[in-house]
């Protein structure tokens, strides 16, 4: 994969098996082949009773895997996870005021759609840099909440729900696309779950999963926003939920490669032992970037409290003085190098930060990751950082 970089220093070793560190799409669960997508309905109908039954087959399996509460409904809706967040923040805001909680670039997305597309008259933003999260002071049980379980483009996770009162009259809208199938989600403090098959199992992308509470239903069939809503994005009809969204009656076409490849990730969980073995697998990928960082002397983590350090989207950026000296642009281009000398030598894709992060790297930790890849990359990140710094020595000097 890519040429070899001629710099100077002994490279490591040994490789990762997978160099695929993305964040999304994210790296195939083990062993994964085409032959997996044999068993797709290719050129049939969505709507014919095959098709449709391999449809809830991924919603049944999915409720299983996450501990999901019978009573509440899951759908596969279209756009990814932010087509489930834009359905909701449509359909179901304007009645009640809204908190909106911000730390990196996805949930400041959802502020930007409520106060200035949604033009929500009662908006309030609790916003924190990357790195950090906004304080958790407790949101009103009158009041809507939107934010993020995992913030995918900064490293930072909720460490738990209390915020959100359990007797709330208010919808808690999470967008868990980056948590669901590596964390555990307090359903009972949550009203709307929305994630994206790319992401912690490694499915195929352009498919999003809506999951909605008895009282997000409510909410849904007793409140008209009193704004025009286009097909994609109707969840009711007649003031009713569509119910068959939840039941493998999707509103348009999906891809039936991708439902084949969500159903054998989803398989795929239950062999290591469901949510706790999707769990333990991806907190094992964080406990090993932890002890190399702890000795690495150059990388910390961009979470600065370590409890809420995600263990799927494991951001990392530059500590040492000469690189924190430096400005914007200057840190930016060194941390690029850096992913590009990893990616030339086939060790590491796309771990670049996010464009609107802070520069930096960004290893993705989830359960499709093996732990032995994330061990073997760990001492590439060292060399090829010290390659940057031999770079930049015959830049000074020429």
């Amino acid at each position: 994969m890519g040429g070899t970089i001629e710099l100077g220093g002994a490279r490591p070793a040994v490789r990762p098996a997978n160099p695929c560190f993305s964040s999304g799409p994210c790296a195939k669960r083990p062993g994964w082949s085409l032959a997996a997508l044999e068993g797709a309905m290719l050129g049939r109908s969505h709507r014919a009773k095959g098709p449709k039954a391999r449809i809830a087959e991924v919603i049944a399996r999915s409720k299983a895997v996450l501990g999901m509460p019978a009573d509440w409904r899951l759908g596969v809706v279209p756009a990814s996870d932010t087509g489930a967040v834009e359905m909701v923040l449509w359909s179901a805001l304007g009645l009640r005021g809204v908190d909106v909680l911000v730390w990196e670039s996805f949930s400041k997305e959802w502020a930007t759609d409520v106060a200035a597309q949604l033009r929500l008259p009662d908006v309030a933003v609790r916003e924190a840099p990357y790195g950090r999260l906004p304080a958790l002071d407790p949101v009103s049980p009158d009041r809507d909440a939107v934010f993020v379980w995992n913030g995918t483009t900064s490293g930072v996770r909720l460490p738990h729900a209390d915020f959100i009162a359990e007797d709330r009259r208010g919808l808690a809208i999470c967008d868990a696309t980056s948590a669901a199938f590596a964390m555990r989600l307090p359903w009972a403090r949550l009203d709307v779950v929305t994630w994206s098959w790319q992401k912690v199992l490694g499915g195929e992308a352009a498919h999003g999963m809506l999951a909605l509470s008895p009282r997000a239903v409510a909410r849904l069939e007793g409140y008209d926003p009193g704004r025009a809503l286009p097909k994609i994005m109707r969840l009711t009809k007649g003031g009713r939920l569509i119910e068959g969204i939840f039941e493998g009656d999707t509103i348009n076409t999906p891809s039936m490669l991708c439902v084949e490849d969500a159903i054998d990730g989803l398989r795929w969980a239950e062999s290591v032992g469901g949510l706790d073995g999707l769990i333990a697998r991806s907190e094992a990928n964080l406990a090993a970037v932890s002890r190399w960082v702890a000795a690495s002397g150059w990388a910390g983590f961009l979470a600065e409290d370590p409890a809420t350090r995600s263990s799927t989207s494991i951001c990392l950026k530059i500590v040492v003085p000469w690189f924190v000296a430096m400005d914007a642009a200057a840190q930016a281009r060194v941390a690029k190098r850096l992913a590009a000398i990893l990616e030339a030598e086939g060790v590491a894709l796309d771990v670049a930060s996010y464009r609107d992060a802070p520069p930096g790297l960004r290893i993705w930790g989830g359960a499709t990751v093996e732990t032995a890849d994330i061990e073997a990359l760990l001492p590439w990140l060292d060399w090829a950082f010290a390659e940057v710094g031999v770079e930049m020595a015959r830049e000074a000097a020429t």
